[in-house]
């Protein structure tokens, strides 16, 4: 019982968290409602609005769509809603793939070219919009299939860098309260921060229960 009730509480922690998170990108995101080219991230994107034609349609593309991504890939891990609504958790699904592999992950990768902080930055942005369409569309390949096992795994991988334009905002708000980066080296570390812890853990969550089933399929078995 106690333990059940810790759990809850875990749930419920983990909830109001990214419940908050998502209020937080929705505010962010609100800023670019009005479609100006100088408002917020654009005011130091200038060069790349005015020189380049497709920087200004690629990111509001990718603003608009992957704050749709953030809701929807959460409820897809909702035992509840899978069972009691499979349906919806399939209507929900085809928004968070549609709106992945249609158009925040290429959108994601045009803009990801010419990411401030140089190379590097660009090297991982590139990286994660390549990540991301990837473990979408093998988490959609195996659902068709029905391998829902190996389906879940890839959709955590997908979601964990779904996540990463939260978590790249929250490393930004520790490490320029905690050392005051300069802003360019600033880039470069959450470029990377933002979404490679994020893979590890989940990595790290899928061996763990693939190894618990592989041990409780080997005791059934002796």
């Amino acid at each position: 019982m106690a333990k059940k009730a810790q759990f809850s509480i875990l749930n419920g922690f983990w909830l109001l968290l990214f419940a908050y998170s998502c209020f937080l990108m929705t505010e962010i995101t609100w800023r670019y409602h009005l479609f100006a080219l100088d408002a917020n991230f654009l005011m130091i994107k200038q060069t790349e609005v005015e020189e380049l034609w497709w920087y200004r349609y690629a990111f509001y593309t990718h603003v608009c769509t992957a704050i749709l991504a953030l809701p929807a890939g959460f409820t897809q891990f909702n035992s509840r809603l899978l069972k009691k609504y499979p349906h919806l958790h399939r209507a929900i699904g085809y928004v968070y793939v549609i709106s992945i592999l249609g158009l925040a992950a290429p959108s994601g990768f045009l803009i990801g070219s010419v990411a401030n902080g140089g190379l590097f930055a660009i090297i991982s942005f590139e990286l994660l919009a390549l990540g991301w369409f990837y473990f979408t569309c093998q988490a959609v390949r195996l659902a068709v299939q029905k391998k829902f096992d190996a389906h879940r795994d890839f959709m955590l991988r997908s979601f964990a860098l779904t996540c990463s334009a939260l978590t790249l905002r929250f490393w930004k708000v520790i490490l320029v309260y905690l050392f005051h980066p300069n802003p360019m080296d600033l880039y470069q570390l959450i470029a990377w921060l933002g979404w490679v812890p994020n893979l590890l853990l989940v990595e790290f969550i899928i061996y763990r229960k693939n190894h618990n089933l592989r041990s409780h399929y080997d005791v059934l078995q002796s």
